[in-house]
């Protein structure tokens, strides 16, 4: 199965992004967290393209895409989701699910408000949309949404280095071992990039207006009812699995299944995590 690799001018800057399978099949959207990009489904789209199609965007200030500068561009969650939604809408895309994970759910999520018509199904891997999710591992993040002094600030560029960036896929795993390096060493090259830590910066302050976003995201989830997936890796140092759970509140069709595994379920649970997807999507919208 081939992967095209393309990208698109949205606004006056280029989007990257891959896409395989056949267009006639059922569309989903995956939509990456930090501090990845489209390169964490690479294994993934392999495995769902010979009965999807299957489209993986990078955000701008993200993996391949155009990094506008902070002058050029307000990096809000909220400028992301409209940015994919441009994307979407530029694709031609009609109906899609959305696969969410870290802050592909906040940007997901306002596609789903915003056009509840196009979703078909949400898939969630340590995507969170409730309170019950955050851990106290935010506590640092929480001190900058209060105050965002520069000694608040300085505990959180420790995010952004390479240990730590390494440390967020092997925490949780079963044989961090056979978590392959190439994963946190790609994703570090994005943040190393001129101007790039002002940007997570940016993102990490702004993540608190997700959270007033929660009410938005569970009444969709009341009134418009998508069947769900929820597939969590249990081991999350950021998403406890009381926010994969937390789902059953306000879904009626929802799977929730807790993987013995850290923040990136794909790197060690691939071939669950597709057979899951598969399954569950196979029952509720594959139409061939």
């Amino acid at each position: 199965m081939y992967v095209n690799y393309s990208t698109i001018n949205i606004n006056g800057y280029n989007l990257f992004y891959r896409e395989a399978g056949n267009k006639d099949n059922p569309t989903i959207l995956l939509l990456h967290g930090f501090p990845s990009s489209s390169h964490m489904f690479r294994n993934l789209i392999h495995k769902l393209a010979d009965r999807y199609h299957v489209i993986a965007p990078d955000y701008f200030g993200f993996g391949y895409s155009d990094q506008p500068s902070m002058s050029e561009f307000e990096y809000t969650f909220e400028n992301l989701a409209n940015v994919i939604i441009d994307f979407v809408d530029k694709l031609k895309l009609e109906k899609y699910s959305i696969y969410v994970h870290d802050y592909g759910a906040p940007i997901g999520f306002r596609l789903a408000v915003k056009y509840p018509d196009r979703i078909e199904a949400i898939i969630s891997q340590n995507g969170n949309a409730y309170e019950e999710g955050i851990l106290p591992s935010w506590a640092p993040f929480r001190a900058v949404w209060k105050d965002p002094s520069e000694e608040n600030k300085n505990n959180l560029y420790s995010l952004l280095q390479a240990d730590y960036t390494k440390f967020q896929y092997v925490n949780g795993t079963r044989n961090p071992d056979q978590i392959n390096p190439d994963s946190w060493n790609m994703d570090q090259i994005g943040l190393d990039r001129e101007g790039n830590r002002e940007i997570q910066m940016a993102l990490f302050y702004d993540y608190r207006n997700n959270l007033k976003e929660f009410p938005k995201w569970q009444e969709f989830f009341r009134t418009y009812q998508p069947p769900a997936l929820i597939a969590w890796g249990k081991n999350d140092m950021f998403y406890g699995h009381d926010g994969a759970l937390a789902y059953q509140k306000d879904l009626e069709d929802v799977e929730v299944h807790l993987l013995n595994t850290g923040h990136f379920p794909l790197e060690e649970h691939l071939e669950v995590s597709s057979f899951l997807i598969k399954e569950f999507l196979d029952k509720r919208i594959n139409r061939h």
